[in-house]
């Protein structure tokens, strides 16, 4: 069953980005590529415990929807394939590495994890490895920020296995009902886990589900940093606004299988192939060179990311262990 689909065309706002701003989304989407083949290689060496699921792929989504938000006000919540999320939020390289290792100085002190990566301190409020899990939570940090009286919005990335799930409903009809500013960022890569979305749900747009709640369901390219950013862009200044939440359908491709463990094997022949043509870092330095950007200014930017991946991964390599008296601590149940 062939599931590829043509994405959407990006909207018209998102040819208003700056140049030097779509340069900076690039050299995120290159770090978070490299941080996760470096993740990919740590775990073949056994040095990543538990499981590890890689957004190779969807990276314009995380840094185009997380350019869109204020780094110090508004905040976000992810799921188990959320460390491009994580890191397009601000959290530092080293400690996300860290973290990822069970080494003392990660994010989370090395308890949570590639599925936990977490830094309140950047406003990434949780991975979550229960699938729609964090919907219900999102809506609750959404209705803090109404509570307390402050404009702060909170997007919530989750894949589309999640909108067959009970909470996914409950999340955005409560949303809706209390006009709440918090963005539903939901990636289709097409598959959960290992079904093609067509096997799953008998719909095929996915953000039509949002008229069943009065709100703004909008669908974007996910591999189009600008498309998104401007998707996102538009959704936060609704809910700044007080105009609540929208559902917002990013359309994108996994490049790697649902976890190190899966060889992708349900794919038809040549989707991966077809779907690599518009690799998101590809489609970036296209829309870079059309603007005038030299190609050797996008090799410095590529290496210069390249440097400072290694160079973070080193420092987290070198750091401690947790000792073992520190297991229970911030164990609370």
């Amino acid at each position: 069953m062939k599931t590829t689909r043509q994405s959407p065309q990006p909207p018209a706002a998102g040819a208003a980005l700056a140049t030097d701003r779509l340069l900076a989304m690039l050299r995120t989407m290159h770090e978070i590529r490299l941080f996760e083949d470096e993740t990919h290689r740590l775990f073949a060496k056994g040095l990543v415990r538990g499981s590890t699921h890689l957004c190779q792929g969807q990276e314009a989504v995380a840094v185009g929807a997380c350019s869109a938000l204020d780094k110090a006000g508004d905040t976000m919540l992810c799921t188990y394939r959320g460390h491009g999320a994580v890191l397009a939020k601000g959290a530092p390289l080293d400690r996300a590495f860290a973290e990822i290792l069970g080494k003392a100085d990660g994010l989370c002190a090395g308890k949570g994890g590639s599925m936990h990566l977490t830094d309140v301190s950047v406003g990434a409020l949780g991975s979550f490895a229960i699938v729609g899990a964090h919907l219900p939570i999102a809506v609750g940090a959404a209705f803090a920020a109404a509570y307390r009286g402050t404009d702060a919005v909170t997007a919530c990335f989750f894949g589309d296995g999640s909108t067959n799930i009970g909470a996914f409903h409950e999340a955005l009809n409560l949303a809706a009902v209390w006009r709440l500013p918090v963005l539903f960022v939901l990636e289709n890569n097409l598959y959960g886990e290992y079904s093609p979305l067509a096997r799953t749900t008998p719909i095929e747009r996915l953000a039509d589900r949002a008229a069943a709640y009065g709100m703004p369901g909008e669908q974007v390219d996910g591999n189009d940093v600008a498309a998104v950013h401007a998707c996102v862009g538009s959704a936060v200044a609704r809910a700044r606004a007080g105009d609540g939440p929208t559902l917002i359908e990013a359309l994108t491709y996994r490049h790697k299988g649902h976890s190190r463990s899966d060889p992708a094997t349900y794919r038809p022949e040549g989707e991966l192939e077809e779907w690599l043509q518009r690799d998101p870092l590809l489609l970036a330095e296209r829309a870079l060179l059309g603007r005038g950007v030299e190609q050797p200014a996008l090799d410095a930017l590529r290496e210069q990311a390249t440097r400072d991946v290694e160079d973070a991964l080193a420092r987290a390599l070198s750091w401690a262990d947790p000792a073992p008296e520190s297991r229970l601590e911030g164990i609370y149940a």
